[in-house]
C-alpha cells in the first residue's frame, strides 16, 4: 500500500517568492528599430467599415434580417421581408428612440408611413397604440409583403397599404381621416434629399397643410441634409443618430 503523502509546511517566505514569480509584469512595446522592414513583423489588415446601406454576408445581420417590433402589444414579432436595395428599414436602435421622443402620441393616431419599405415604422407604430396605419409603397412586390405582414401580425383590419408614387400627393391629396391626429414619417431613399428634394419639399408641405392639429412629422434624412432646407426651418427639433438624423415637428 502507498504510503500518504506528508504536507509541506508553509512557508510564507517561498510563497511570496512563487507570487513574484508568477506576476505579469506591464506591457512594453518591444523595440524593432534595428530590424529591417522585412524582419518586422507584418501588421493586422485594416478593419473595413462599411456603408450605411451595405448589406453584410453574415445572415443575422441587421440590415439582412426581417425587421422586428421593439415595443407594444406586437413586441418581438417579426415582419415579412425580402432584402432589397429598395428597402432600408430604420435601424432598431433609431426606431426606439423615435417612438421614445414621440411618447404617448402614437396613442389613437393614424400612422402614415410614406415610404414604407418593410412598414417597420408603421407596425411599430400599431403595437404601440396608433388607431389605423397607411402605409405608400411605389414597389408593387413590396406593397404586396406589407399585406402578409399586416396578415401575418393579424392587423389586416388596421392597415391601408397604397401602391404609387407618394410624389404625386403634392399635386393631389388622396382622402386621409382627419378625425384623429396624424403620425407622419417621410423615410425615403437618402438620395432623394438632393435628387429629388423639391418633390419632397412640396409632398412634405401639402402634408403640413392637410393634417388635422397635433399632428406629428419626422423626417429621417442623413447626416449631409441641411435642416434649414426644411418648411419653416426653426419649427423642427433635430436628433442626430448616426448615421441619420431625425427632425421631429408638432403641428
Amino acid at each position: 500500500m502507498p504510503r500518504p503523502r506528508r504536507a509541506r509546511p508553509h512557508n510564507p517566505d517561498s510563497a511570496a517568492d512563487a507570487a513574484d514569480s508568477t506576476a505579469v509584469a506591464p506591457f512594453t512595446s518591444p523595440d524593432l528599430s534595428g530590424l529591417s522592414a522585412s524582419a518586422r513583423p507584418a501588421r493586422p489588415p485594416a478593419r473595413v467599415t462599411r456603408g450605411p446601406g451595405a448589406l453584410r454576408g453574415n445572415p443575422t445581420d441587421e440590415a439582412a434580417s426581417a425587421p422586428r417590433i421593439i415595443g407594444g402589444e406586437l413586441r418581438h414579432r417579426r415582419l415579412e421581408f425580402t432584402p432589397d436595395a429598395r428597402t432600408r428599414p430604420m435601424k432598431d436602435r433609431v426606431r426606439e428612440s423615435l417612438f421614445d421622443l414621440i411618447g404617448t402620441d402614437v396613442k389613437g393616431a393614424i400612422a402614415i408611413d410614406l415610404f414604407a419599405g418593410s412598414g417597420a415604422i408603421g407596425f411599430e407604430a400599431l403595437s404601440r397604440g396608433a388607431a389605423r396605419a397607411i402605409f405608400v409603397e411605389y414597389h408593387f412586390p413590396t406593397a404586396d409583403v406589407l399585406r402578409r405582414s399586416g396578415h401575418g401580425l393579424g392587423v389586416s383590419d388596421r392597415i391601408d397599404v397604397r401602391s404609387g408614387d407618394v410624389l404625386l400627393w403634392a399635386k393631389r391629396m388622396p382622402a386621409i381621416p382627419t378625425s384623429s391626429p396624424w403620425l407622419v414619417f417621410l423615410s425615403p431613399p437618402w438620395s432623394f434629399f438632393s435628387e429629388r428634394w423639391n418633390e419632397l419639399l412640396s409632398l412634405t408641405q401639402a402634408m403640413l397643410r392637410a393634417a388635422p392639429p397635433r399632428s406629428t412629422f419626422v423626417v429621417e434624412a442623413d447626416m449631409e441634409f441641411d435642416r434649414r432646407l426644411l418648411p419653416d426651418a426653426d419649427a423642427w427639433e433635430a436628433r442626430p443618430m448616426p448615421p441619420a438624423v431625425l427632425y421631429l415637428r408638432i403641428q
